[in-house]
């Protein structure tokens, strides 16, 4: 993958379409699921009723059923996913973590290193060509997406966690719809360096792309550029010179959680993008270095798995909620760091 394309590689907002139509005073009296299709570019009449199914189509502020008729002046408002950036999804036999799957949707535990949609550079060995091999392999498997499997929200390459991904095109509406009104539940966990003097607190920024380097994402306090983001934190433990912090997201902007703690000057540990791959707080003692490098070779990525996943299922209702334990290169890494300041070993 280039490095263009790791920053297309992120779980965003911007992964959903949200059209507003004023209609012409002409109009004449049509179905708004004909109306939409009409529209909407690459769009299918069957995706127009399921997203109005799902309640994601509304005119003049009111949910409508696709056999509306749209009348002269009426605003009709919609969200949709994305489409993926390309239609031809190759099966792949893939091990993937999956740790929920129902008819209608599946939750995976992805591993770090691993793409999750193909793009440019990776158009094998993704989470994408690993799922679309998994649903060839169910019996009586049907879907209305086009053969490709509905992703709704997307994590970095480098980072591990929970992912749901819709298996019909009305999940992937309801999902969609879930994650633009931002009523999911997400928390991550992440090591960064630095100590915080607060237990708790709140980034509120713009976020957008770096004017200097374009492969990185920037904070505009201003609002001058780039989208609002919101992110909660909270001190799980310290080790002097770096800190294990859960973040809540109320948005989701493309390296939010890299781009806020970088901000505030607690960049991730081992963050290669941002300058987390360098010993940025602690001592100048080789014998610290050495532990510094150890602790880079077992986790030789970005310290961020997104370990809770919470929303409502689309069809039966129920609220689901999942839990991912830390990766093994992740918990082992904080342990070693527990260990050194449990046993004052490192310099003050």
């Amino acid at each position: 993958m280039t490095d263009e394309n790791l920053l297309l590689e992120n779980e965003t907002d911007e992964m959903y379409e949200h059209f507003r139509f004023v209609v012409d005073k002409g109009q004449n009296p049509v179905r708004v699921d004909k109306y939409l299709t009409n529209y909407l570019v690459n769009t299918t009449r069957n995706k127009v009723q399921q997203a109005a199914r799902a309640g994601n189509i509304l005119a003049n502020g009111s949910l409508v059923k696709s056999n509306y008729k749209v009348k002269p002046n009426d605003l009709i408002t919609v969200v949709l996913a994305h489409p993926p950036r390309d239609t031809t999804v190759v099966p792949q036999d893939i091990p993937i973590n999956i740790v929920y799957e129902d008819e209608d949707l599946l939750v995976v535990n992805k591993k770090a290193g691993m793409v999750v949609h193909p793009g440019f550079g990776n158009f094998e060995g993704t989470l994408v060509n690993a799922l679309a091999y998994h649903f060839s392999q169910l019996s009586f498997f049907q879907s209305d997406l086009e053969n490709r499997p509905g992703l709704v929200h997307r994590i970095d390459k480098d980072t591990s966690g929970l992912l749901v991904i819709a298996k019909n095109e009305y999940a992937m509406n309801h999902l969609a719809k879930q994650f633009f009104n931002r009523t999911t539940q997400r928390r991550y966990n992440a090591l960064v360096w630095g100590n915080f003097d607060e237990d708790e607190g709140t980034v509120e920024g713009n976020i957008g792309r770096d004017l200097k380097d374009r492969m990185q994402m920037a904070v505009f306090p201003d609002g001058s550029q780039g989208k609002p983001a919101v992110t909660h934190y909270r001190i799980l433990e310290r080790f002097r010179y770096v800190t294990l912090i859960e973040c809540r997201l109320e948005t989701g902007r493309t390296h939010q959680i890299r781009t806020h703690m970088k901000y505030l000057g607690h960049i991730l540990f081992n963050d290669t993008r941002y300058g987390g791959d360098k010993i940025l707080k602690g001592t100048t003692f080789t014998k610290y270095k050495q532990f510094v490098e150890n602790c880079f070779k077992i986790l030789p990525r970005q310290a961020l798995h997104a370990r809770t996943l919470g929303f409502v299922h689309p069809v039966t209702k129920k609220e689901m909620f999942f839990e991912a334990d830390l990766p093994e290169d992740m918990s082992q890494a904080i342990e070693k760091w527990r260990n050194y300041v449990n046993f004052n070993q490192l310099d003050a």
